[in-house]
């Protein structure tokens, strides 16, 4: 099966359970009247359900806002004279409830899809005796991991949110529903992923399905990332190392083709998870990036001179991650969606570059980050370096830091993680993890970040702003709280 034939299939499952909004909170009945008694019958329906869910992803807004809600507050972006009202509210940290960009309706789109399978799948057992019960947990499998990854976004993104683990099927289910803390919804993240590593495959018989379904590997980043968030480092390190161990992944060799094998191809053998656009089903990036329409953003200054210390006089030696990769330097444009090779542009009509969840440079440098943590800094250090060997990284943006020098070697991998994953939605995630570990003892990660991004007039209220943890996630949506009764704002916008 082709790649457009694949995503065709998948688009047309979302076309048959996709939703609508109505006037009560997470109301998601079936627009088709579709109904719970006449669908699930068959092992294609709940195949069709399945891909329902992962096209719920290519589904405006919701990547879009996935890429914002991990650049928009971090140090990498630059604002361009397209740039929207609400997205220069948020760099400049003056925001408020009424900011779409705080709408969380296209993740819980997504949750919900994920809760029908989950909940209704099993019946089809008892409908198709051709069905097994190994084909069954493998759907469930997926579904659940992927609503834990929807649900680690929301957490990471608004701290405390509802916890909504049944479907809405119908008019009489509950839809009212309070919020649950950040860490018992990381806790139920946990939960979804350790029961779906025992669900779903390692290989799915062709190389576009194991990068752009959930496999085994796809569950174990999945749960390395979550545990440094609950700072329980040798369970990251451990998942860690299920996906090293497994000979499945290696680094793409960094040379000119780097660049295009990863983010042009796509599917690559550094590939983890990526959610596959293609030519029927455009990434929103075109928009964002390109010079030849108003472009919303560019790549920061600091992210050109001091991030990659680029030099625009230097032809030969560079960063393979940085001019013509994740940046163009004479312009400052963001080339990671656009380009097909380091000199080359997309089309407008060629605007499915893959959106990047995981790859195995992502493994090393959690693990490295997990090993600083845990005092075994000569370990990072050494991993750190396979990651600069392989990108050509300039001798500038190298590091002198002793092994026990926990902090230096923080800032260390966090300017790796800049420099390897620019632009692909991490940035802030990656500077708030950091930050809040130990009562916010590195709360200057992010203070830090106001004098190269917010606009002047405003960088001394953002200072004051940041200073309150609970203004490092974004507020309820006021549709939100004006539908459920039982919402409450968030506490820094109360």
């Amino acid at each position: 099966m082709t790649r457009n034939t694949t995503y065709i299939l998948v688009l047309s499952a979302l076309l048959l359970l996709t939703t609508t909004s109505c006037d009560k909170y997470l109301d998601l009945k079936p627009k088709d009247g579709v109904v719970r008694q006449e669908f699930w019958q068959t092992k294609e329906q709940v195949a069709a359900a399945v891909n329902g869910c992962y096209a719920s992803l290519l589904a405006p807004p919701l990547v879009e806002n996935l890429f914002l809600w991990g650049e928009l507050r971090a140090d990498m972006l630059e604002a361009r004279s397209g740039i929207r009202r609400q997205e220069l509210d948020i760099i400049n940290v003056n925001i408020e409830s009424t900011n779409p960009l705080s709408n969380w309706a296209a993740v819980y789109t997504t949750i919900n899809y994920c809760n029908n399978v989950i909940k209704f799948a099993p019946e089809v057992l008892r409908n198709d005796n051709t069905f097994t019960q190994a084909a069954l947990n493998g759907y469930i499998g997926e579904a659940m991991a992927l609503r834990a990854l929807m649900y680690f976004y929301l957490a990471r993104t608004f701290g405390d949110v509802p916890l909504k683990l049944e479907p809405t099927a119908s008019d009489k289910d509950e839809v009212q529903l309070p919020k649950s803390s950040q860490q018992d919804v990381l806790n139920q993240v946990v939960t979804d992923l350790k029961q779906a590593e025992q669900y779903v495959q390692t290989n799915y018989g062709k190389n576009e399905l194991n990068k752009g379904r959930i496999t085994k590997y796809a569950v174990n980043a999945m749960l390395a990332d979550v545990y440094l968030w609950q700072n329980d480092y040798q369970s990251s390190i451990a998942e860690c190392n299920k996906v090293i161990n497994s000979g499945q992944y290696g680094l793409v060799v960094g040379d000119n083709n780097w660049f295009p094998t990863i983010f042009y191809e796509g599917g690559s053998s550094e590939s983890i998870f990526e959610v596959y656009f293609n030519i029927n089903r455009l990434n929103p990036f075109y928009s964002m990036f390109s010079p030849s329409v108003s472009r919303r953003f560019g790549a920061s200054l600091l992210a050109r001179e001091e991030i990659f210390a680029s030099n625009p006089e230097e032809i030969i030696e560079k960063d393979i991650r940085g001019d013509g990769a994740a940046f163009k330097l004479n312009d400052g444009s963001i080339w990671k969606y656009l380009g097909v090779n380091s000199g080359t542009a997309r089309s407008s009509a060629a605007s499915y570059g893959n959106f990047m969840v995981y790859r195995y440079a992502d493994i090393l440098l959690m693990k490295a980050e997990a090993l600083n943590e845990l005092g075994q800094g000569q370990e990072a250090l050494d991993i750190i370096e396979i990651i600069r060997t392989r990108a050509n990284a300039l001798p500038e943006t190298a590091q002198v830091v002793e092994p026990d020098d926990k902090n230096g070697i923080t800032d260390y991998i966090l300017a790796e993680r800049a420099r390897e994953f620019a632009y692909e939605g991490k940035r802030w995630y990656d500077l708030l993890r950091n930050a809040r570990r130990n009562n916010y003892e590195r709360s200057d990660l992010l203070l830090n970040i106001v004098a190269n991004t917010a606009q002047l007039e405003f960088q001394q209220s953002a200072i004051t702003k940041l200073r309150d943890k609970n203004s490092h996630y974004l507020p309820v949506y006021f549709y939100e709280l004006a539908t459920n009764k039982k919402l409450v704002q968030n506490p820094f916008y109360q």
